[in-house]
């Protein structure tokens, strides 16, 4: 694409902070200078959280205020278009973190949810921090079961339980041997990644680690 065609499509739609919808500034390329400063981000260790059946689960973000309200524009408006930012900043935490992987993949939605919706938002970060780090991004798991959504679910044990047999491997040569990054956009208790990660070594992965854009303060 051209730099004047970029203008000009910056002129008709100005580009905006994903999280507060502010005009951005000429210097202002990710986000706005109030977002930068007030936005929920997790601090030190608290970007990294342990999982059963993965090595960690690093977050910049917290999942509350203009962080919520953002997600859920890019998942239930159609604001598909918030992946690439979204993925700088998962980008950023992961290096900070230092996390290992050879192979990137993410937690699907059942085809019902997928249909819907029309696209799948943890396939769209995947995909833009593939092309970040240059790693190759694959699906290596799909849903056998529409379940209902975890965000209605109540506590971690019934999360846990309405994730359990819902995923499975679709190629096990594909995850054998292989470092594995699982992309999301949330985490609260950490069942749906668990139990993604645990399908993942079973098949024989060598390692699962995870990123989201935000977390749940819930420990």
């Amino acid at each position: 694409m051209s730099a004047f065609f970029e203008k000009l499509l910056d002129l008709l739609f100005p580009p905006r902070c994903p999280f507060c919808r502010a005009l951005l500034r000429d210097n202002e390329e990710l986000l706005c200078r109030r977002c930068r400063q007030t936005l929920p981000w997790t601090p030190g260790a608290a970007q990294k959280q342990s999982f059963r059946h993965v090595e960690a689960c690093v977050s910049p973000l917290y999942y509350e205020g203009d962080v919520r309200r953002s997600l859920l524009r890019y998942k239930f408006g159609g604001l598909s278009v918030y992946a690439p930012k979204y993925a700088e900043l998962m980008c950023a935490c992961i290096e900070r973190n230092g996390l290992s992987f050879d192979l990137i993949s993410w937690a699907p939605l059942g085809p019902k949810r997928l249909r819907k919706r029309g696209y799948d938002q943890a396939k769209l970060l995947a995909q833009e921090i593939s092309k970040r780090f240059g790693v190759p991004c694959a699906q290596l798991l799909e849903k056998t079961a529409d379940n209902p959504p975890q965000s209605g679910t109540g506590s971690a044990e019934k999360r846990r339980a309405n994730v359990y047999g819902v995923y499975r491997v679709r190629e096990p040569a594909l995850a054998a041997d292989r470092r594995v990054l699982l992309v999301d956009d949330i985490v609260t208790t950490g069942a749906t990644i668990s139990e993604c990660a645990k399908e993942l070594k079973t098949a024989g992965a060598k390692c699962v680690c995870a990123a989201t854009l935000s977390r749940s303060r819930i420990d």
